[in-house]
């Protein structure tokens, strides 16, 4: 692969930023390295510290994902106060073009240049060839994004569907979006599925029995096996995740597949069968035997935004 363009390619996310070193499409994992974002100031001086790192050649590119929205090449992140625009990421990384890149978008770009074994099946259904595709992301935020192939290549529009109402379907729902409310009186999608946003159901829960309990996602999610009320947070925010997954499906119409990505995504992954959320994705009265048309697999690369970033920039230049 050394006659493949080399890129530098990195996923920043809200607590921490991931680059690498790609050959074509092709990341290098062994030049993987992860920041701590609360150690910088913003994101140029990582990537500095990642060419600073790793030294060798200046890449013919660069490419970045970000969880916040991208205009006119300039990037803001959602849950951190930082910017990027394609000249700064030129300078911090000495490439001779650059992109910026939705998180979500970076997905997209990912799909169909990953390993088959990092997708596990959620919903079953038959992939129409050429059909739409869906991402969607659940992690220190909620995001989605559509993929389309043209005759002039993917295309994969930016999305912020996170900050989408929050669905209700039930008086339980009602009172959790009272809840969610609270904090800034509009209760949003990423207000629930999100990290944070489990802790939230978990406090939601706890407050209607009297209780203060709280705890963190990753806490939550260890005592599922001994504490009902982490049972219940997780089954509440799996068929949440049920019924926003849908709402989506039936916009976009993905049935090429739809795909769950993120940390919080994987770490529900082995409850999402058994919790409902194939019932909540399908509870759409008569359009429930139509909801029977998607697949959905759930995508276990951790790495794959950085895939994503690699496929566009060769793309790009193709």
């Amino acid at each position: 692969m050394s006659d493949q363009p080399l890129f530098l390619v990195a996923d920043v996310g809200g607590t921490n930023t991931r680059v690498a070193m790609a050959r074509g499409q092709f990341v290098q994992v062994e030049t993987i390295r992860k920041y701590r974002n609360r150690e910088f100031a913003n994101l140029a001086p990582v990537l500095r510290r990642y060419r600073e790192d790793m030294g060798g050649p200046a890449p013919v590119g660069a490419c970045v994902a970000v969880a916040g929205p991208v205009a006119d090449g300039v990037a803001s992140l959602t849950n951190l106060d930082w910017s990027i625009d394609t000249t700064r990421l030129m300078q911090a990384t000495g490439a001779e073009g650059a992109a910026i890149l939705n998180d979500l978008q970076a997905q997209g770009h990912a799909l169909g240049f990953m390993d088959p074994a990092s997708e596990e099946v959620v919903i079953e259904a038959t992939p129409r060839e050429g059909a739409a595709r869906l991402v969607i992301g659940v992690g220190t935020g909620f995001n989605a994004a559509p993929v389309h192939i043209t005759p002039t290549g993917r295309l994969v529009p930016p999305c912020e569907a996170g900050h989408a109402n929050l669905p209700i379907r039930t008086e339980a729902e009602l009172r959790l979006c009272t809840f969610a409310s609270t904090a800034h009186g509009f209760p949003a999608v990423e207000d629930v599925l999100s990290g944070r946003g489990l802790e939230q159901v978990y406090r939601w829960l706890a407050t209607e029995a009297g209780s203060e309990d709280e705890f963190l996602a990753a806490e939550i999610m260890g005592r599922i096996d001994s504490d009902p009320r982490a049972e219940a947070a997780v089954r509440q925010f799996i068929r949440i995740l049920g019924t926003v997954a849908g709402n989506l499906s039936l916009i976009h119409l993905p049935l090429g597949g739809v795909f769950l990505v993120g940390g919080v995504a994987r770490a529900m992954g082995p409850y999402l069968r058994d919790m409902g959320f194939a019932e909540a994705f399908r509870d759409k009265g008569r359009f429930a035997g139509f909801m029977a048309n998607f697949p959905v697999s759930l995508i276990t690369d951790d790495f794959a935004a950085l895939t994503g970033c690699a496929a566009h920039l060769v793309e790009r230049a193709g």
